[in-house]
C-alpha cells in the first residue's frame, strides 16, 4: 500500500476525543467507540486504528431508527418496547458503512482483519451517551447524523482512525460543534 497522508482522508476518526470528522466538508460528529478500548485483534470488542475504506453501505433510504440485523433491514423501527423486548441486542440503526482495513498485517488479514471483524459506523438509540467508548468495537453515531454522513459519503472513501487527538488546525477543520 502507498503510504497516504492524512489530508487524503474522507473521514476522520479521532478516538482520543470520540468525533467523527469530514475535513472537506468541515463537518464534525461525536461518536461512541469501543468500551473494551483500541486494537485491531479479532474478538476482542476493541475499536481498530489505521487506514480503512468505506467497504459497503446499507440503509440507503430507510427510515431513521430502523432495525438492522446481519445488515438487513428488520422491518421495525426502534423503540422503548422493542429495547424492552430485546434487551441484549446490540442495536444497529438507521445506516451501516462496513469498513475495511487497508494495512495488511496491521487491520487486514487473519487475526485482525476490519472487514471480517464487522466493524461498521451505525447509528444506535437515542438513549446510548455519545463522546465516550461504549461500542462493541464499532462507531457510533446519532440516527441523523449516521444518516447524513452516509449520504455524504461514497463507497471506497478513504477513512483514517486515529488513537491520538489530531491537530485539526493543521488540517484546516473547524472546532466548532
Amino acid at each position: 500500500m502507498n503510504t497516504l497522508h492524512l489530508d487524503q482522508a474522507d473521514i476522520l476518526i479521532d478516538l482520543a476525543q470520540q468525533k467523527l470528522y469530514l475535513p472537506r466538508l468541515n463537518k464534525q460528529y461525536l461518536i461512541s467507540s469501543g468500551k473494551n478500548g483500541i486494537g485491531e485483534t479479532e474478538n476482542s470488542g476493541k475499536t481498530p486504528r489505521g487506514w480503512h475504506k468505506i467497504a459497503e453501505k446499507f440503509g440507503q433510504n430507510a427510515p431513521l431508527n430502523s432495525v438492522f440485523v446481519a445488515r438487513q433491514a428488520t422491518g421495525e423501527i426502534y423503540n422503548p418496547q422493542l429495547a424492552a423486548e430485546f434487551p441484549q441486542r446490540d442495536w444497529i440503526l438507521t445506516r451501516i458503512l462496513w469498513l475495511s482495513g487497508l494495512e495488511a498485517g496491521f487491520n487486514q488479514g487473519e487475526g485482525c482483519d476490519t472487514y471480517q471483524r464487522y466493524i461498521y459506523i451505525h447509528g444506535t438509540p437515542e438513549t446510548e451517551n455519545m463522546g465516550e467508548p461504549l461500542s462493541h468495537g464499532c462507531i457510533r453515531m446519532r440516527n441523523p447524523e449516521v444518516a447524513e454522513l452516509f449520504d455524504l459519503i461514497s463507497e471506497d472513501a478513504l477513512v483514517y482512525i486515529s488513537e491520538q487527538a489530531l491537530d485539526l488546525g493543521r488540517l484546516n477543520v473547524s472546532k466548532s460543534e
